[in-house]
């Protein structure tokens, strides 16, 4: 068996379905963009206490509580985790994938979280995946999660990484090969002699950032690396082996060699746009921003604050570094190469999410922006007209030194000898443990005025009938659909985020929806290639279906955003011949004969106003086909 194999063996609830297997879930983790809306769907689901081994809620999204919205968010979902029995980490904390694996994550369980990057887990061999909120709130309530079949692509790492060559240049070596389109329903398993080189560190790099690729999960072994890690932890009681068997047998295989690999970057505005850093040298740069739950560990920022003693960041660079955690944090004081930062003209930012997610540190107008997080997409910076770069620390550094995009390898001169500490420093005082079940009957759950419950959709009619709203390209992220940075206070509040849709694609497409519903239309999206990629946010369907949107149509459609629009009852059907997405046209108008039926085929018939007829494919499952008539999952649940 793979490692892969053998962990889900051990979890498979539900293995009688074609196309998808149920799971069961030991961890849960949420953060506070997606976690409010996840806690009200759990309440609404009427369970009293959580099914799973261990969950956490962590604040590490909106921590600059910007107006009383972000603190009402806070607040509620600390007397939800003191209700319900889930850990709370606190703002400050860190950011949740870099404190779980720290704190909380054990090699062999499976861990579900509302957000993309939940992989990250995969650091230290659990099968870790991301997932809508509805999703984590059945996993909360002990219901299993469903996903695609698994299909395994073995990645044999040998040879070494050379001298400013990292982790992050490995992951985005292979998004240039594998690109963020085509790999739904894989899961990436890495392997190889190479792997002994890599600290827990760098493999969470590579798991975290697998995300983009648009696999269910990555996983690395869990080896004598993983339990010299968790032993620094204080936590080595939590460390299993596991490791594939040598006659293992894989979907897919590829062979990287660490040794040939070049310092890289990902040019705007995708992931997958990526280069050697040597082949676009000398382009002037305007800011370099250290952080995310990508590059923000203890390793990472050592390296940095190394690198920068001594040293001037250039006048023209605004540079900042975001530790990933109070641990961190406290690390970086303790030994004092937090002052080498501070020192070279560095700014020091929250541990949190930040800059990744628009919140704070926008670009000027048309800056080069070098970032060691993991997206790039259009207008997620919070400047549309500027050009976010994906890069290591090493690199970033250089970049803000020099004030241009500059290769490490080429520039630097010593390179920086770090060991991992044999006890890291260890302080939870942010951390909330679980009350005692006998006290969490008398904790009130405290709701804000921009706390609303989820909208819940009507059942699927017999017939609907649709009107096209919006037609857009290839490769439209979550973030298209639901922009974050300053809308991201509004997540609990569906009625005014919903005003949000397509806000920098389509500005009037809220007012649009409306307006087809006043016809006595329900609304259609067109769309091409790679619908829903990247964030994990539901509300890209909660919002829609709120709107109106029943019907999706796709080129092809990304895993966690078909999920999250099946589990509020909208239908994600695919073009059996991709040609027919020339033929649609915003504003026509469209059938589906008895509908009800239809789902359970595998083609879908769509009908014009002019005559013409469509064949989409659809391809549910069962389990999908009863969400969709339903109306969603969660009208499921509640019965």
């Amino acid at each position: 068996m793979n490692l892969v194999e053998k962990i889900i063996s051990k979890h498979i609830v539900d293995d009688t379905g074609e196309q998808e297997i149920g799971i069961k879930i030991d961890q849960t983790l949420t953060q506070d963009a997606t976690g409010t809306m996840a806690y009200l769907e759990f309440e609404a689901i009427g369970r009293k206490t959580i099914a799973t081994e261990l969950s956490v809620s962590y604040i590490d999204h909106n921590t600059i509580q910007d107006g009383f919205e972000n603190a009402d968010d806070h607040r509620y979902l600390q007397s939800i985790a003191m209700k319900y029995g889930l850990y709370f980490s606190k703002a400050g904390n860190g950011i949740c994938h870099q404190v779980h694996l720290e704190t909380f994550g054990k090699p062999g369980k499976t861990l579900l979280g509302s957000d993309s990057h939940t992989p990250t887990g995969g650091g230290i061999g659990m099968i870790a995946i991301g997932a809508g909120g509805l999703d984590i709130a059945t996993a909360l309530a002990g219901g299993a999660f469903y996903v695609p079949r698994p299909k395994v692509l073995k990645v044999e790492l040998t040879g070494t990484l050379s001298p400013f060559v990292t982790a992050k240049d490995l992951i985005l070596k292979l998004l240039q090969i594998l690109t963020t389109k085509g790999n739904v329903g894989y899961i990436v398993e890495y392997t190889g002699s190479g792997v002994k080189t890599l600290s827990v560190p760098e493999r969470a790099t590579i798991t975290n950032m697998g995300a983009e690729l648009g696999v269910t999960t990555s996983i690395f072994p869990s080896d004598e690396i993983t339990k010299e890690f968790l032993r620094a932890q204080g936590r080595e009681q939590d460390w299993v082996e596991l490791i594939a068997d040598k006659d293992a047998v894989y979907d897919k295989e590829l062979v990287i060699n660490l040794s040939s690999l070049k310092p890289m970057i990902a040019l705007p505005h995708s992931p997958d746009n990526v280069k050697e850093v040597s082949e676009v040298a000398g382009m002037k740069v305007d800011q370099a921003l250290i952080g995310s739950c990508t590059n923000s560990s203890y390793k990472d920022l050592y390296t940095v604050a190394t690198l920068l003693k001594g040293k001037q960041v250039s006048t023209e660079v605004s540079f900042g570094v975001a530790p990933g955690s109070k641990q961190v944090f406290e690390m970086m004081i303790e030994n004092g190469l937090m002052k080498n930062i501070v020192e070279a003209g560095g700014r020091v930012l929250e541990s949190s999410c930040g800059f990744c997610i628009g919140m704070g540190q926008s670009p000027a107008t048309d800056a080069v922006s070098i970032r060691t997080n993991n997206r790039n997409f259009y207008g997620r910076s919070g400047t549309n007209s500027a050009g976010i770069y994906l890069v290591s620390p090493e690199t970033a550094v250089a970049c803000a030194l020099t004030g241009k995009i500059t290769d490490p390898s080429e520039f630097f001169k010593e390179t920086v000898n770090y060991k991992q500490p044999s006890k890291f420093l260890v302080n939870n005082s942010l951390v909330v443990n679980p009350l005692p079940e006998k006290q969490r009957n008398s904790v009130e759950i405290l709701k804000g005025p921009n706390i609303g419950p989820p909208p819940i959709s009507k059942e699927l009619a017999e017939s609907i009938t649709v009107k096209a709203v919006v037609k857009v390209g290839d490769k439209i992220t979550t973030d298209h659909i639901m922009p974050a940075g300053r809308f991201l206070k509004f997540r609990s509040n569906i009625d005014k985020y919903s005003q949000a849709v397509f806000n920098d694609v389509e500005p009037k497409f809220a007012d649009k929806c409306k307006a087809n519903k006043s016809e006595g239309y329900d609304n259609l999206i067109i769309t091409g290639l790679s619908y829903g990629q990247g964030s994990s946010r539901e509300h890209a369907a909660i919002c829609p279906m709120y709107l109106g949107v029943k019907v999706v149509v796709v080129k092809s459609i990304e895993r966690i955003h078909r999920a999250n629009l099946i589990n509020f009852g909208i239908i994600p059907l695919v073009f059996k011949q991709e040609s027919d997405y020339d033929k649609l046209n915003v504003e026509e108008v469209f059938s589906f004969n008895n509908i009800r039926e239809q789902i359970k085929k595998d083609i879908v018939v769509m009908e014009s106003s002019t005559g013409s007829k469509y064949e989409l494919l659809a391809g549910f499952s069962d389990r999908e086909i009863e969400q969709i008539l339903a109306g969603g999952k969660l009208n499921l649940l509640k019965e």
